[in-house]
């Protein structure tokens, strides 16, 4: 008796111990913060020493976590007639946060977001508002919340941990990965010490709570469900260095371009010293409906200030990443697919770009052999835009029309799973918003041409200043073909919309990009051409 009563007491000792060790073990999984007095030696030591570059290494590297959003199970998920049961999936750049209360409205509270709406511009019984309100509605469904720049303790968004903050409201589990540690504010805050008397408003502007400043910026996922295996994978593709770079400052030819930028788009472009990259988050969630048990959310955002051969390069890593993955995957985010090259500029580099290029010279015989003048070369790059602004998928025509961004989706698109599954790219009226049938229609929206694009400048002159940088790709439950529309519907994307009207219906637009959404069966959908 004694012995049974002391190998209990033992086993309940172990057990106790066991669950103590995995709480300080979770507790401690979190890379630590950066103490202000180590945020100003990143700004201004190039070359770090090796404690304070092993601690910018592990925040950069390991993402925090936090399930601590307790579900019963199983969780009831939306179901409609069309669909049976389906998991929702959000796509959205907040752009830091900087309307924070805005995005926690439309994700929380119709009453709250209506408030928010001017009676002027969209009166109670117009057609607009009833739409921005089924928006939110949409929003407010979503089982999985997948962000793109997030900030955490950064003046600008008030000190906040958006994703941590809008977790709690959404009674949601979230992880957040760092991309940056911004420098900027931290150099200006030394500044303003220096400022004399008589530019003490300046100062107040710049001056840093050094307490709450932790100066990240990143990815988040939320989701209803616990997220495991959770990691963060920067890109070994670094086409831009945001701490050389931006701290060298900008050449003459490039503060012109910026300026330009403002006056006509109203876009304030500024540099940003920065230390960290380009990455991936990665999390699975997990349910005995899902095909295989498990999804795989794979959260990117890739460089917007480089050439689009080097965003390609960063596809492939992050393909190679997940090529294992034999389970369902959504990959989102990002991906600044514009086709243009954003690589700050020089006089020396224009002149390279265009005159020690012989694609350049080729052209220019082409044309010359064709009889163009200046007036028809005009007229291609007018139309050469115009075919690409909102669709980056179209074809590249060599000379005439050339889309540099082609060749990510032409990558995707090829791209096969180790168990020789593929993407789904496939585009059907009854499965599409809209009823378009084109490549990628169901994950993503379509309009009368091309896509509904995602980002927009301030102040947009026609279609210059809109593109469509921001994608939802699925590899849904079985699928060899990407285009084949015989196959399993089974956790393919369906009704991917992207949400205009909310995001442009407050007085300060909630962000300058648009959130998407998609929604993928957990069975096969019961569809027909009459639905």
């Amino acid at each position: 008796m004694y012995y049974k009563t002391s190998k209990n007491l033992t086993a309940r000792f172990f057990t106790l111990w066991l669950i103590v060790f995995c709480f300080f073990a979770q507790a401690k999984s979190a890379p630590d913060f950066l103490t202000f007095d180590e945020l100003t030696t990143l700004y201004e030591q190039e070359v770090l020493p090796q404690n304070l570059e092993e601690k910018l290494g592990r925040l950069l590297t390991t993402p925090f976590v936090d399930n601590s959003q307790k579900t019963s199970f199983p969780l009831s998920l939306t179901k409609s007639a069309a669909l049976g049961e389906y998991l929702r999936v959000v796509c959205w750049n907040i752009e830091r946060g900087l309307e924070y209360e805005a995005v926690e409205a439309a994700f929380t509270s119709r009453e709250r977001f209506e408030a928010l709406l001017n009676e002027e511009d969209f009166p109670l019984d117009s057609r607009e508002r009833q739409e921005i309100l089924e928006q939110v509605a949409a929003l407010q469904t979503a089982d999985v919340i997948i962000l793109n720049e997030v900030d955490w303790g950064m003046k600008r968004t008030e000190y906040r941990n958006v994703a941590a903050d809008l977790a709690e409201k959404l009674k949601l589990n979230y992880a957040f990965g760092v991309q940056f540690v911004e420098l900027t504010p931290v150099h200006l805050n030394q500044t303003a010490q220096r400022i004399t008397m008589d530019e003490k408003e300046v100062a107040e502007l710049l001056k840093l709570d050094t307490a709450r400043y932790k100066g990240l910026h990143g990815i988040a996922i939320l989701s209803r469900f616990p997220l495991e295996n959770v990691r963060l994978v920067p890109f070994k593709t670094q086409p831009y260095d945001w701490y050389k770079e931006e701290k060298k400052g900008v050449t003459m030819l490039e503060k012109t371009k910026r300026k330009l930028a403002k006056i006509a788009f109203a876009e304030n472009v500024s540099s940003e010293v920065r230390r960290g990259g380009r990455t991936t988050l990665l999390a699975d969630i997990v349910d005995e409906r899902f095909p295989s048990g498990r999804v795989s959310i794979a959260a990117t955002h890739l460089e917007n200030r480089t050439k689009s051969k080097n965003r390609a390069k960063q596809l492939e890593e992050l393909l190679e990443t997940v090529k294992e993955i034999k389970n369902p995957l959504v990959v989102a985010g990002d991906m600044n697919t514009s086709g243009s090259d954003l690589t700050p500029t020089s006089i020396r580099r224009e002149l390279m770009k265009r005159y020690g290029n012989p694609k350049y010279w080729l052209k220019q015989a082409v044309q010359y052999a064709l009889g163009f003048g200046l007036v028809e070369d005009a007229s291609l790059g007018i139309f050469g835009f115009g075919r690409k602004y909102a669709d980056p998928t179209v074809r590249d025509i060599p000379f005439f029309s050339p889309n540099a961004a082609r060749k990510f989706f032409t990558t995707l698109r090829k791209f096969r799973f180790a168990d020789g599954n593929a993407f789904d790219f496939r585009g059907d009226e009854i499965r599409s918003t809209g009823g378009k049938k084109k490549t990628l229609a169901n994950s993503n929206q379509r309009g009368a041409k091309g896509f509904i694009t995602t980002y927009q400048v301030a102040r947009p002159v026609y279609i210059l200043g809109k593109y469509k940088l921001d994608w939802i790709f699925v590899k849904p439950a079985a699928l060899k073909n990407p285009t084949d529309k015989q196959q399993s519907y089974q956790f393919a994307p369906h009704f991917g919309r992207t949400l205009t009207l909310i995001n442009e219906a407050t007085e300060n637009r909630l962000s300058d990009h648009r959130p998407m959404l998609v929604d993928l069966p957990l069975g096969e959908p019961n569809l027909s051409p009459n639905f």
